[in-house]
């Protein structure tokens, strides 16, 4: 009865939105995707790109921009607002099959494709009169709700009215539905919980959607662009055996890279793309859901094309492009002494599994070609391929270094031999289904016989003379920031940046090659964010084994008879399995360290020494040096730590000025300390308030700001004042009432104008919008 109840109403509900959208069609004419398939010609007195798109991008895209956008409706590109909205939710804890991809830009190429698969308008697509483009557009009413009800001018938005938590259920109503909407939810008009546009912000976009939101043709690429396109299009397309492996395994790199040219004066984005046309004719888009996936062509073209879209500090993923890395391209693997007998096939045991379809490629060229950027190959493990990344972020800690294994150590040949062994051992990305769980015993194995090989030959190799010092640590060549990386973790996303920022990390890993490209294909590359939720957790578990590895790199620099000390710091109440996994894998080598410590702290002692190593290339940009503020204060509020350091949120934008000091900006980051993150859930459970840090560092650092603080420079001593003294939610309430910029205020889009016209100067290349998805209200 109660399944017949539910068909039954599923039926009525199915049958009210029809005879809406018959009413609709009769009202307004039958919809026709199609009219925003092109550019529209018909002189309009206001500019898509001049007028319209710079108030969508910064009072809509910072919300409504990557995978995680509401309703998947993405509105920085005129091409993501004519596609519209979707209730399919791409993050799901429970999807048991996998999702088909929904990337703009790829996996449909016209507004009808996306109708038949769910998307529905938010732009009129009736009749083109001014009346039914306001009338029959859901973005319309939605901008014309807002402005119908009074938002809040200070303190906080009621309790229960708006959910801004990430996983919450998703209205994402079509034109049919959009009465129901407003009547149920009359406070949610755009932008949601935020201050409303302004009157000319409004007219402007409501004179937009009346003219029937016309939009100019794209202008054309310049004559050097085109140039420089082609030059390194002609390089990517070589006809021998040895040009097509390498433009694959670069390809596999780079797919996700926004590439610039640093030659020309303006930049401008490309990303790199399989065709199955050549240069020199229009792109024929190879939408694979993986990189490595069967392009069902017998020759794979690879094509720059314009990045296409507003640019967002949550995805960009910039790489610079010029003749000295197409000369050391051209060394690593088009000029080295090796053979390409035949190409490798893409079968998915083979394609899946790097070691293999790359095996004729040096394993040094490989190496160089992902060191010369390592802070976009981590990044890419990242924020990459997610936009929304806790199951793979909490096995990281909050605040850690990264270094590398020098490419050119006297154990290279050993790197080969790891490599080779890597042949044997699959990792768990092809496998999609619910029984792909229960080969994680097999996964774990191989993941035990290549460690107790690779031990096997360290301590062959890194002994004596030879044990493990700080030369064979990577030094950039003596030119490389990309030697140093900092990572700090806020909840489900990271930010990594060049250099050793603060003085002791709460852990670090060095990576070698072997480790280094796993980690790619099994997060980068091998990642499907549609996928199963088998799928996910697999690559969740398995990072587990690859984190460990790369810690346990890290002590081996340290006296052998500490080493445990300081890893069971690390995985305090850890479960038993973990704990001896650890043992046991730390027991497999057994060599000293070649390292002379003076004192009995010696993880504090090796980062200072780690740091002191590479100090010749460590990027300084988040350094507390170059500031006319009182660096005493500065220094006095990044020192502060426990528990009272917990209430505050995970990232701070803080502005400080004042009659005699300018606007300047930083970024206050509290780095959460765990008693180990070796555990799937209830992560709450292993937090330690009592050992939280805090990091001050000059800038922007992260794309999800959760708090926007704006203080006279006089204000210092008391914000840190209040900060020791927080002991509740409700104090830090106080808290942002004195100093924050809360979503009620309305300086809070002047404000973040403000912001994001301050990173662009400082960071040109990096900048990109911030997303506000996870602002907080308190």
């Amino acid at each position: 009865m109660r399944k017949l109840l539910l068909c039954l109403l599923l039926l009525l509900l199915a049958s009210c939105a029809a005879y809406t959208r018959y009413q609709l069609d009769q009202q307004y004419g039958a919809a026709d995707p199609a009219r925003f398939g092109h550019p529209i010609s018909t002189a309009s007195a206001v500019s898509y790109r001049r007028d319209v798109k710079p108030i969508t991008d910064s009072r809509c895209a910072v919300c409504h921009g990557c995978f995680d956008a509401p309703c998947q409706l993405q509105m920085g590109s005129y091409e993501g607002i004519t596609r519209g909205a979707s209730k399919e939710k791409i993050y799901s804890d429970l999807r048991l099959s996998m999702m088909a991809p929904s990337r703009l830009f790829t996996d449909a190429q016209t507004n009808q494709q996306w109708r038949l698969r769910g998307f529905t308008p938010v732009l009129n697509e009736r009749q083109p009169d001014p009346a039914t483009n306001r009338e029959a557009s859901v973005m319309a009413k939605l901008l014309q709700l807002k402005k119908r009800h009074d938002f809040p001018k200070a303190g906080l938005l009621p309790a229960g009215r708006f959910d801004f938590s990430l996983y919450r259920d998703q209205a994402c109503p079509a034109l049919e539905e959009m009465a129901d909407y407003a009547k149920d939810h009359p406070e949610w008009g755009m932008p949601y919980g935020l201050p409303p546009l302004t009157d000319k912000e409004q007219q402007t976009l409501m004179r937009w959607l009346e003219a029937g939101a016309p939009v100019e043709a794209p202008t054309a690429l310049a004559k050097n662009q085109l140039d420089e396109v082609q030059q390194w299009e002609v390089f990517l397309n070589g006809d021998s055996l040895k040009a097509q492996l390498m433009a694959r395994y670069i390809y596999e790199h780079w797919f996700l890279a926004h590439l610039y040219f640093t030659d020309l004066p303006e930049t401008a984005f490309f990303e790199l793309v399989r065709s199955t046309t050549p240069p020199g004719q229009a792109i024929g888009l190879i939408a694979s859901r993986r990189p490595f996936d069967d392009p069902q062509v017998a020759r794979v073209y690879y094509r720059l094309r314009p990045l296409q879209g507003t640019v967002l500090s949550k995805t960009h993923l910039p790489y610079a492009l010029n003749a000295a890395r197409m000369q050391r391209l051209k060394g690593w693997f088009l000029d080295a002494p090796y053979t390409v007998t035949a190409l490798p096939s893409y079968t998915p045991e083979i394609a899946a599994n790097p070691f293999v379809a790359f095996a004729q490629l040096p394993v040094r060229s490989r190496y160089r070609l992902m060191l010369d950027e390592a802070q976009f190959t981590v990044m890419g493990f990242i924020k990459g391929p997610v936009c929304r990344g806790q199951v793979a972020i909490n096995v990281i800690n909050d605040y850690f270094w990264i270094g590398f294994a020098h490419p050119d150590n006297p154990d290279q040949n050993s790197q080969q031999l790891l490599t080779a062994a890597l042949q044997q051992t699959d990792l768990p990305i092809s496998d999609q289904s619910l029984g792909s769980v229960l080969k994680w015993r097999t996964y774990a194995a191989q993941e035990n016989q290549y460690l107790q090989a690779k031990s096997s030959l360290m301590n062959k190799v890194l002994s004596g003379q030879h044990a493990p010092n700080l030369s064979l640590l990577w030094d950039g060549d003596g030119t490389n920031a990309n030697a140093a990386l900092t990572v700090f973790r806020n909840f489900d996303n990271a930010s990594i940046v060049q250099g050793f920022v603060g003085e002791q990390p709460q852990t670090a890993m060095i990576i070698g090659y072997p480790l280094l490209e796993r980690i790619h294909y099994l997060l980068v590359a091998g990642f499907d964010v549609f996928g199963t939720v088998a799928h996910q957790l697999q690559a969740r578990l398995y990072m587990d084994f690859l984190r460990m590895e790369g810690e346990q790199n890290a002590l081996a620099f340290l006296p052998l008879s500490m080493r445990g000390a300081v890893q069971d710091k690390w995985y305090r109440n850890a479960p038993d399995a973990v704990l001896a996994h650890l043992h046991d894998k730390q027991r497999l080598y057994v060599q000293n360290t070649g390292i002379l410590y003076k004192t009995q702290e010696p993880w504090p002692e090796f980062t200072r020494l780690w740091k002191r190593h590479l100090s010749p290339v460590l990027d300084t940009r988040y350094e507390l040096t170059d500031t006319t503020l009182p660096l005493d204060l500065l220094k006095q509020l990044a020192g502060l730590h426990g528990k009272a350091v917990s209430y505050l949120p995970e990232t701070v934008f803080i502005t400080l000025s004042d009659a005699q000091h300018p606007a300047q900006h930083f970024t206050l980051i509290r780095n959460s300390a765990h008693s180990n993150v070796s555990e799937l859930f209830k992560e709450e459970d292993r937090r330690l308030p009592d050992e939280d840090t805090l990091t001050l560092v000059p800038g922007f650092l992260g794309a999800y700001p959760n708090a926007f603080y704006r203080l006279g420079v006089h204000q210092l001593p008391d914000l840190i004042n209040t900060i020791q003294h927080l002991n509740s939610e409700d104090s830090y309430t106080d808290l942002s009432a004195r100093f924050a910029i809360r979503r009620t205020n309305p300086q809070f889009w002047p404000h973040t104008d403000l912001l994001h016209a301050a990173y662009r100067k400082s960071f040109p290349i990096e900048a990109g919008l911030f997303d506000f998805n996870r602002f907080e209200n308190r």
